[in-house]
């Protein structure tokens, strides 16, 4: 019981922080420690990079990375430069590198884009993407709906602007 209070707790903690995010670079603006990022298995890199895939979840079917964790997008993102820099991006890491499509990704909708930071962010449909830091597992949408700004990706690039629905195991 009290480790379902904490994580529920951290989450809580991970959702508020995230909520304000808003491209800032005043990392003095948030009171949350930057959270871990995920990391990428080298299992889950082909010759190509990172698999973008698409996967049934209680959003429908999303983008996830081949590991089967959520991607998002921000809707402050200007074309394909993401807005999302300092504690922002430290709640929101990017998926940088390059990406292969997999099962139900259209691979004319893959691509990368050059960041400010030097990096380059994966997108779909111009849309650069992201993982948020409060999913702990895979097939997890913790971040969907933060903020009205992140929001899960659908396979045709659309943003999914709907709740999740019913349990999912």
């Amino acid at each position: 019981m009290r480790t379902a209070l904490t994580k529920a707790a951290l989450l809580a903690a991970l959702t508020v922080a995230a909520a304000a995010c808003g491209g800032d670079d005043d990392a003095s603006s948030g009171t949350a420690a930057p959270a871990e990022q995920p990391t990428t298995t080298a299992a889950a890199q082909g010759a190509g990079g990172m698999t973008v895939a698409v996967a049934d979840s209680r959003l429908g079917d999303i983008l996830v990375d081949a590991d089967g964790r959520t991607l998002y997008a921000f809707t402050k993102d200007k074309g394909d430069q993401s807005a999302c820099s300092g504690e922002c991006a430290a709640n929101w890491p990017a998926l940088t590198g390059t990406a292969t499509a997999g099962t139900g990704v259209q691979a004319s909708l893959l691509s990368t884009a050059a960041q400010a930071s030097g990096d380059d962010q994966v997108t779909y449909d111009g849309r650069p993407l992201y993982y948020f830091a409060g999913d702990a597992r895979p097939g997890d949408t913790n971040g969907q709906g933060v903020g009205n700004v992140w929001f899960a990706v659908a396979a045709d690039g659309q943003l999914v602007k709907q709740k999740a629905v019913g349990a999912y195991p």
